[in-house]
């Protein structure tokens, strides 16, 4: 099992069809644990190997604060960072995923280490939005 962080092709194809509304939409975050298998070819959320614990609802939560901006040449989105308050979970990684649209996969990421919380918050901390580290962006070649 691995979690390689990436953003999912399918994701890549279907912002190209239209299929994603960053204004409207409902993106949510689900966190998983070490024995997932999410990768670039993830398609969709599924509750397999997903966190479950104390503060931690299936299906995760959704994403809030959604800021389309620009940074210099290139197009961004950022999130408010997301928090499970008084929760007791293990994670290794966290999907993204559009409720709003049959689940589809948006993002993988990777925490590198299981990161626990103990009757205390969990937060995702998304990167820096700008340039070189937003979450999602799209650059000129």
């Amino acid at each position: 099992m691995a979690i390689t962080q990436a953003i999912c092709n399918s994701f890549r194809q279907e912002c190209l069809q239209g299929t994603h509304d960053f204004d409207n939409d409902t993106f949510k975050i689900a966190l998983y644990t070490s024995s997932a298998t999410l990768s670039k070819a993830t398609t969709a959320y599924s509750a397999t190997n997903e966190v479950s614990g104390t503060g931690y609802t299936a299906g995760g939560k959704a994403l809030t604060g959604a800021a389309l901006s620009m940074s210099g040449d290139t197009a961004i989105i950022d999130f408010d960072d997301p928090t499970w308050s008084a929760s007791s979970i293990t994670a290794r990684g966290a999907l993204i995923y559009n409720s709003s649209k049959s689940n589809k996969a948006v993002m993988v990421l990777d925490f590198s280490t299981d990161r626990t919380s103990d009757n205390g918050p969990f937060t995702v901390n998304l990167p820096t939005p700008d340039a070189s580290n937003a979450l999602l962006r799209v650059a000129p070649a």
